[in-house]
């Protein structure tokens, strides 16, 4: 009880407190809200396209194959046990936060290394009938390890996302919800607009 009066502040700084706690509650709810967070608990793969970066990744996926058997958490979040999975999208999920908040995302965007591990194990868990033989792993030394070491992308380049994933290159548009349509942001949209228009004016 000492301790709970002890976070209690004086009376002359109650209502700022209160103010910047409230100012500090809202801001979190807006954000949370905004960036859709709660999506991200679950394995639908639009999830993925709320930022408009990711789009040639999730129409590309679409078009093939692995879309009628496996989304995107199937390949590139870990499914060996909850905690790993979970704790693998909330690094991942803090990450792209912040890369695409302080917009310093890159231009093609490549796996990490603890991606690449992740997909590999993914690919090998869906696939292990193709890739090993349990005949063979009794009777050849290193049987699996040397089956499975090599990527497995490095041959199957087009799979499932192809050669080409730029927004230029792919079916974009009508593919995902209009909300992730857009490719220029509001903000370029109305500098340019303002640019255009001085332009104008001094050539008149």
């Amino acid at each position: 009880m000492n301790i709970f009066k002890k976070l209690i502040p004086p009376p002359e700084w109650r209502i700022p407190v209160i103010i910047i706690i409230g100012a500090m509650v809202g801001l979190s709810l807006y954000a949370l809200i905004e960036s859709k967070a709660i999506s991200y608990l679950s394995d639908d793969p639009k999830t993925c396209a709320n930022c408009h970066v990711m789009t040639p990744q999730y129409t590309t996926w679409q078009r093939s194959s692995h879309r009628e058997w496996a989304s995107c958490n199937d390949c590139h979040v870990p499914q060996d046990n909850f905690v790993n999975k979970y704790l693998h999208k909330a690094k991942d999920g803090y990450n792209h936060s912040y890369v695409f908040t302080t917009r310093t995302e890159p231009e093609v965007i490549k796996m990490k290394e603890a991606g690449v591990k992740v997909v590999q194990q993914n690919c090998v868990r869906c696939h292990q009938d193709q890739v090993t033989d349990a005949r063979l792993s009794g009777l050849v030394e290193n049987h699996i390890e040397n089956r499975t070491a090599k990527n497995c992308w490095e041959c199957h380049k087009e799979v499932p996302h192809g050669k080409v994933r730029s927004l230029s290159s792919v079916n974009y548009y009508g593919k995902i919800p209009e909300e992730h349509q857009e490719t220029v942001p509001s903000w370029l949209k109305k500098f340019l607009k303002e640019t255009d228009n001085k332009n104008n004016k001094k050539n008149e």
